[in-house]
């Protein structure tokens, strides 16, 4: 990795002012590698917590007598609630963009700006997908989502809280950004992992209350019926995620305004400026619809994967793909992480004036996550067999299983790189070139390989193996090789700050 070593004074401009905030300082002046890694591993063990805990959640609602028609729910709210949430995370990629490199400018009246239109938009997107959840779930889950008997009833009353409460989240996601771009990493994790915590310790009083508990939650019993807590079953579970997410969002905000570093309350605060909600906007777009590109992708790999390998009492590559789907959420989780530490890195330091440093700081973050992948891979690689066994032990899925971890999951490290510097040009408000070179890759490139072996090629199964491997090869050199060159990052640079309300 052609980076400086840690003290090296690469410094292409003078000093900027950090308006006396030591996190943003620390970002700017202080040591980059061990800067970079002391800010990116709380985010890193924070994504990774939060991957486990959602496992963990699924595990309890599979322990209820309808726990297959629960968790089939579950799946089909989680991808409605998808669509909500990538829409609020573009908005906070470009709220990291603009806080990053106002804060690294000393523009602290940017800042706050940035700050107060960011929940303003936030707060608009909540009661939009909130009264759609409120009361339209039933039309979501019947209509759209075509589901049916039990699964359409538990699924209806599963969205209506968790879509209905869909503030959460989003505000959630915008304080955790609106932290981090300020330097303030540690922070950002320890709230993310105190609403996962908090989520799944009232799981299982809001789940199975007062009711019969199985064996492997047979000590939370007793205080269940203390309590006296209602037996909600697959519900329950919505609540819970509902005040895991709201308690921290709370803390956050409170935080926020101890440091003088949230919006100021008044009328002012709640009137839109036309030209902040536009550069929000104009950032945050391509990177909602990159999120919209990723997850159609899988899509149409699922589709390709249940035309041409699975029959009607064979559904082994299904399944076997759906639990590596989860393995690898677990490497683009710890890789989000590192890229959360880039993006704040390389924002900070562009409004400072240090393109170099800036630039050098995405390579260190990308590094340090192709060693935590390789260390993962070779985890996945030799445990592959007992891990895929815990969700599904029968022979044809496990044999799938490596026949996915030994091809896609040994590009872990390479796709790793490729989120990363993505995410890092993000922090530049680089999020259109982002969207570009995804869409090249994706639908110029793997798209029409897995489509050529499954389809008029036909092929044999792990050739499509193959074709997601090669793509995220191609991807990982596409993004290294733009992020090389600097176009993003040195546009980013030229770009005069805006001027004050």
């Amino acid at each position: 990795m052609n980076a400086p070593q840690a003290a090296s004074p690469d410094v292409d401009a003078a000093p900027a002012n950090t308006g006396g905030d030591a996190a943003v300082a620390r970002i700017v002046h202080g040591p980059l590698a061990s800067g970079v890694a002391r800010f990116g591993l709380p985010l890193v063990v924070g994504m990774a917590l939060h991957t486990t805990f959602n496992l963990v959640d699924m595990a309890m609602i599979g322990q209820l007598p309808n726990g297959g028609a629960g968790l089939a729910a579950l799946g089909i709210c989680d991808m409605v609630a998808a669509v909500a949430t990538i829409l609020s995370n573009g908005v906070s990629t470009a709220t990291v963009a603009l806080i990053a490199q106002r804060s690294g400018a000393g523009d602290e009246a940017g800042v706050a700006r940035a700050t107060r239109q960011s929940l303003l938009l936030v707060g608009a997107l909540s009661l939009v997908f909130g009264g759609l959840g409120l009361f339209g779930s039933e039309l979501v889950i019947r209509g759209v989502m075509r589901a049916q008997g039990e699964v359409a009833e538990l699924a209806s009353a599963y969205l209506q809280v968790l879509l209905g409460g869909c503030f959460s989240i989003f505000f959630l996601l915008q304080i955790t950004a609106i932290l981090r771009a300020r330097g303030r990493g540690t922070a950002a994790a320890a709230l993310l992992v105190a609403g996962n915590v908090l989520n799944v310790a009232l799981n299982p009083f809001l789940i199975f209350g007062t009711g019969a508990y199985p064996d492997v939650l047979a000590f939370c019993a007793p205080l269940g019926e203390a309590l006296g807590a209602p037996r909600l079953g697959v519900v329950g579970a919505a609540w819970a995620t509902l005040v895991g997410r709201t308690v921290p969002v709370l803390i956050g905000a409170a935080m926020l305004v101890a440091t003088g570093r949230g919006p100021r309350l008044g009328v002012r605060a709640l009137l839109p400026e036309a030209a902040e909600l536009r550069r929000l906007v104009r950032i945050a777009w391509p990177a909602s619809a990159q999120f919209v590109l990723r997850v159609s992708s899988i899509l149409v790999f699922l589709a390709m994967l249940g035309a041409h390998y699975t029959t009607p009492d064979d559904a082994s590559a299904l399944t076997a793909y759906s639990i590596c789907l989860r393995l690898e959420t677990m490497a683009l989780f710890v890789g989000m992480g590192w890229g959360a530490a880039a993006s704040t890195y390389v924002g900070v330091n562009l409004g400072a004036g240090q393109l170099v440093r800036a630039r050098h700081a995405g390579l260190w973050a990308a590094g340090f996550n192709a060693a935590f992948m390789v260390a993962l891979t070779a985890l996945y690689l030799v445990f592959s067999r007992p891990i895929m066994g815990f969700f599904d032990d029968s022979p044809a899925v496990l044999a799938a299983g490596d026949e996915y971890l030994w091809r896609v999951g040994a590009t872990y490290a390479v796709l790793g790189v490729g989120v990363v510097l993505s995410q890092a040009m993000s922090g530049a408000g680089a999020t259109l070139p982002s969207l570009v070179l995804d869409a090249a890759v994706l639908l110029g490139f793997t798209l029409p390989l897995a489509w050529l072996v499954t389809g008029p090629l036909g092929l044999a199964r792990p050739w499509l193996w193959n074709a997601i491997a090669v793509g995220h090869v191609v991807s990982a050199l596409a993004f290294g090789v733009y992020y090389l060159r600097g176009r993003a990052l040195e546009r980013a640079a030229t770009v005069p700050p805006p001027a004050p309300a």
